[in-house]
C-alpha cells in the first residue's frame, strides 16, 4: 500500500485529490510542520529537503507534489490528456508552470503577508504581484477552455486546484471576482466527491494550528527567535 506523508497545505492536498479520484489505496501519515516533525531524522531520510508531501510506493520514494502527480498518473494511466507527444508537451508545460511559478510565488505571497517580520513591504508587493500575474495567466487560458489541457480532467487541473482553492489566503477574498474562469474550474473540482473526501482528510488529524514561537522556529529556521 502507498504511504502518503501529508500536512494540510496546498501541495499535499492536490496529491490527496489524485489518490481519492483514482481510488488507489493509501495510508495517510500526518506530519505536523508546526511541531517540526518534518525536520526529524526519520522524515529527512525520506525527503532531505524536509518538505511535504512524500509518497512511498513499494520501496520507491517520491517527493515534490508535481513529481508525485506525474508518477501516479503514469503508473496508473489516469488523468493524462493522451499519448501523443503534443499532449504530453502541453501537460508538462502547464505542470511545470505550477511547479516553478504558481506554487512558489503563491507560497511566498502567503509568507510575506502573514508571517514575515517587518520590514516586508517590498516582499509583499513583489510576491503578491507575481502570484496575481500567474493567476491571470491561468484565468486567460481557461477563458475558452473547460480544462487546463485538452478536453479532459488531468493532473494539471489537480495541481492548479491545490493552490487556487486557497486564493483567499494568497490574494484575498476580493480577488475571486478578478479570475472568473479560474474560479469556475476551482469550484467545479471542489464539488467533486474526491475533493470533498480531501476536506475530510484535513480533519482526520488534529494538526497544530497556533503559530507560536515553537511553530515559528520550526517553519522558518532562518528567522530570529
Amino acid at each position: 500500500m502507498i504511504s502518503f506523508y501529508y500536512c494540510i497545505g496546498p501541495n499535499p492536498m492536490k496529491v490527496a485529490l489524485f489518490l481519492e479520484e483514482s481510488g488507489v489505496p493509501y495510508d495517510a501519515i500526518p506530519v505536523d510542520i508546526l511541531k517540526g516533525e518534518q525536520l526529524s531524522p526519520e522524515f529527512l531520510r525520506l525527503n532531505p529537503n524536509g518538505k511535504l508531501p512524500v509518497l512511498v510506493d513499494e520501496g520507491v520514494t517520491i517527493f515534490d507534489s508535481n513529481a508525485i502527480l506525474l508518477y501516479l498518473a503514469e503508473k496508473y494511466g489516469k488523468f493524462l490528456p493522451g499519448e501523443s507527444f503534443a499532449a504530453r508537451g502541453t501537460l508538462l508545460s502547464w505542470l511545470m508552470f505550477v511547479a516553478t511559478g504558481l506554487g512558489p510565488y503563491s507560497g511566498q505571497a502567503v509568507h510575506f503577508q502573514h508571517y514575515a517580520p517587518e520590514p516586508k513591504s517590498y516582499g509583499v508587493q513583489r510576491y503578491v504581484f507575481e502570484a496575481r500575474r500567474h493567476y491571470g495567466v491561468l484565468n486567460d487560458h481557461l477563458a475558452y477552455r473547460e480544462w487546463m489541457v485538452g478536453d479532459t480532467y488531468t493532473i494539471v487541473d489537480m495541481a492548479v486546484w491545490g493552490w487556487c482553492a486557497n486564493i483567499d489566503r494568497v490574494l484575498g477574498v476580493e480577488a475571486r471576482q478578478d479570475f472568473p474562469h479560474l474560479m469556475r474550474l476551482v469550484d467545479r473540482i471542489g464539488q467533486r466527491p474526491a475533493a470533498l473526501a480531501v476536506h475530510g482528510l484535513r480533519e482526520r488529524h488534529a494538526f497544530k494550528m497556533q503559530f507560536d514561537e515553537q511553530a515559528r522556529a520550526n517553519m522558518f529556521q532562518h528567522l530570529p527567535a
